[in-house]
């Protein structure tokens, strides 16, 4: 259970690299938000491809059946996957913006720490999962600790500012939606089928407009070494990381490995202040602590709970 516990955690820390490779990026070259995002993913999706043909060949043998291209799939299965596709797109662009309007380490305690605890009290009108009290308690924790962070350098607050902390909360949102219809994946598709699915419908969402806005003019602005951050973000942190993750979940139990995640905001953030200068003040800290404990605590009881239910099944 340590060696897959080290793995998620691991897959964290990757995933919280993300941002500050893209900060640099924003920083040193024309590129734009929904560039990168469009970019993220196409550079994912052969690896992916990849990784889910590897799934089908390995069911195929266990079942003695004909291997596939292309996973079997109904129309039920294919509205989820391209719902997830849908929020993924969304996902996308909304959180790459936030980081570059207010910096990494804020955008992606908001974006990140939120939606566990909102999915938790959703859960009771959409799932029919009543929360406890300690989830409403730990609902209203994160929304002291989010306003903590959005007050942490108040002196500093504009227009602009107040643009990236809306974008950070509709990404918290758009990934609320993202793991609600996770939820509903009941076709049982394998995890990177569902993974390849998603990102190609992402990409194709993305697509447009990033054409419309001239966003591949962009890519004129990138020498090579910009290039090589663009890999770095479609290959490590994406896919790697996610190889790593669902390595680490067949020995890590569920409750666990939600907590573990909780990491990869904390990771951002100690990496923005080493790497970009980024600095959360007094009140930003006690924010990020509070709102971290409060997802620890959503996640586990939101976790215990369903395990409960399940049992008395």
């Amino acid at each position: 259970m340590i060696r897959g516990a080290l793995f998620i955690a691991f897959a964290s820390l990757l995933w919280g690299t993300t941002s500050i490779v893209a900060k640099f990026l924003f920083a040193d070259t024309d590129l734009q938000p929904l560039t990168l995002g469009l970019m993220r993913l196409v550079v994912a999706l052969p690896f992916f491809w990849l990784l889910m043909k590897g799934e089908l060949d390995r069911a195929a043998t266990a079942t003695s059946t004909r291997k596939r291209l292309w996973p079997a799939l109904g129309r039920k299965g294919l509205l989820v996957l391209a719902s997830l596709g849908l929020f993924q797109a969304f996902y996308q662009g909304s959180y790459l913006m936030a980081v570059d309007m207010i910096g990494a380490g804020i955008a992606t305690l908001i974006s990140l720490c939120l939606p566990p605890v909102m999915v938790a009290i959703l859960a009771a009108p959409l799932l029919g999962e009543r929360p406890r009290l300690v989830t409403v308690i730990a609902l209203l924790a994160a929304i002291a600790g989010t306003g903590m962070l959005v007050a942490s350098d108040i002196d500093t607050a504009g227009s602009f500012r107040l643009a990236g902390i809306l974008m950070a909360l509709l990404a918290a949102t758009v990934y609320t939606g993202f793991n609600m219809t996770s939820r509903y994946n009941s076709a049982g598709t394998p995890v990177f089928t569902t993974a390849f699915v998603c990102f190609l419908v992402a990409a194709l969402l993305l697509l447009p407009p990033v054409w419309l806005s001239g966003g591949f003019a962009d890519l004129a602005s990138l020498g090579l070494k910009e290039w090589l951050m663009v890999i770095y973000i479609g290959v490590v942190p994406t896919c790697l990381g996610y190889v790593c993750f669902f390595t680490g979940m067949k020995t890590t139990p569920a409750t666990l490995a939600s907590i573990i995640v909780t990491l990869e905001p904390l990771f951002v953030a100690l990496l923005a202040w080493l790497i970009l200068g980024e600095i959360l003040g007094v009140i930003g800290i006690a924010g990020a602590i509070i709102l971290t404990l409060a997802v620890v605590v959503a996640s586990a009881s939101s976790r215990t709970a369903s395990t409960g239910k399940e049992d008395t099944n």
